[in-house]
C-alpha cells in the first residue's frame, strides 16, 4: 500500500493537531500551552495545504494557500500577545530570571 503525497501530509497534519491538543489539555504551564497551540495551528495549516490540490492534472487551489499565509501572520501575532500577557500576569514559567547576587 503506497500513500499519495497529500495523504501523507493529511496524516501528519492530524498527528500534529492531536499532539498539540494533548499538550493543551495535559500541561499546566502557560508557556507550554502556547507552544502546544502553535503546534495545533501548524497541523491545521498543513491540512489546508494538503487539501489544496483537487485533481492530479490541475494546479493547486490558491485560496487555501492564501488562508495559510494569513493564518501564519495571525498565529505569530497571537503567540506574541499570549507570551506578553503570560509574562505580565506573572506566570512563573515565563518570567525573566534575575541575576544571581554577587
Amino acid at each position: 500500500m503506497t500513500l499519495e503525497q497529500d495523504q501523507i501530509y493529511g496524516i501528519t497534519a492530524m498527528l500534529l493537531f492531536c499532539l498539540g491538543l494533548h499538550g493543551v489539555v495535559t500541561r499546566p504551564d502557560a508557556l507550554r500551552k502556547i507552544i502546544a497551540l502553535n503546534i495545533m495551528g501548524t497541523g491545521v495549516f498543513l491540512f489546508l495545504v494538503s487539501i489544496a490540490k483537487r485533481n492530479a492534472g490541475e494546479f493547486a487551489d490558491p485560496v487555501p494557500h492564501a488562508m495559510v499565509l494569513t493564518g501564519i501572520v495571525v498565529a505569530v501575532s497571537a503567540s506574541a500577545f499570549g507570551l506578553g500577557l503570560a509574562r505580565r500576569l506573572g506566570s512563573p514559567d515565563v518570567e525573566e530570571k534575575d541575576d544571581p547576587p554577587s
